[in-house]
């Protein structure tokens, strides 16, 4: 005798329905990530009224970076329950499955609801960043032709501070050439550990040829700019780190309180009396 002979009617139905229900899931996805782009743009708002042109007026950098990391932890999970929660709610009902095989299913249903709305969330955003970096480029093209573009955006106020001369009035003698020359060597210098002391002294030359500063005062400058430069990466890395820490403990966050959410949805789903 086959095994499907003696299978029963409850065993067999639920053997053909599967265990997602995928109208229940890209529904939550697209309920998390719009909310999660209001509350976004919300919180956006709400952080450009808090800062001021002024001194001393308005949230500091470092105020307005905790406020916006708690933002996007409430953001998650506020967004995430309440489209894990409509999973759970709309998902289709399972006849004959053990309790805790539902309840495995609603946490993956709105796991799942997390993860598409996070894949669709940051495909919108690419997509948006990569028009912006677009037009950008186009409108940053004639400036390269004519080489005024060369200097890397991180080091160019470095390269300004260089060729700073004592006399503001008088015109700047760094042609973009040279400028971009030393632009190159600073990135280099900032970007090892150690010093290059042919390339400092070389820089040093071409600061003290430009402006008309000594050659100690150039070599002085040079050195306290490529140590300033450093300092500003280092903390920008710094920066960057704690941002990604704490954006992956928001969308953990996120993740839980979706797959939650989606349970208790589908425990009051199971409770429906139809009429």
């Amino acid at each position: 005798m086959e095994r499907s002979e003696v299978l029963t009617p409850a065993y067999q139905a639920d053997v053909v329905t599967s265990g997602v229900s995928w109208g229940a899931v890209i529904g939550g996805a697209f309920v998390i990530a719009a909310l999660a782009l209001i509350m976004l743009a919300l919180g956006a708002g709400f952080g450009l009224s808090v800062i001021s042109p002024w001194s001393n007026v308005g949230a500091s950098a470092f105020e307005f970076g905790t406020l916006g990391i708690i933002w996007l932890i409430v953001t998650q999970i506020v967004a995430s329950s309440m489209g894990g929660y409509l999973t759970g709610r709309l998902r289709t009902r399972w006849q004959s499955v053990h309790g805790d095989e539902v309840h495995f299913r609603d946490t993956a249903n709105g796991f799942l609801a997390w993860a598409v709305a996070l894949v669709v969330t940051v495909a919108f955003l690419a997509s948006a960043a990569t028009t912006m970096a677009g037009g950008a480029a186009r409108e940053v093209a004639p400036s390269r032709a004519s080489g005024e573009g060369d200097e890397r955006a991180g080091t160019a106020y470095f390269v300004d501070r260089l060729f700073r001369s004592d006399h503001p009035g008088a015109a700047n003698e760094a042609t973009a050439t040279v400028r971009a020359e030393a632009g190159r060597i600073l990135a280099r210098s900032v970007a090892q550990k150690e010093a290059s002391g042919t390339d400092d002294s070389y820089l040093a030359q071409l600061v003290a040829a430009k402006t008309g500063l000594k050659q100690t005062d150039a070599e002085r400058r040079v050195t306290e700019t490529i140590l300033e430069a450093r300092q500003t990466v280092d903390r920008l890395r710094s920066v960057t780190a704690r941002v990604l820490l704490w954006t992956f403990l928001a969308l953990l966050m996120g993740a839980f309180s979706a797959s939650f959410a989606a349970t208790a949805g589908g425990r009051q789903r199971d409770h429906v009396q139809v009429i």
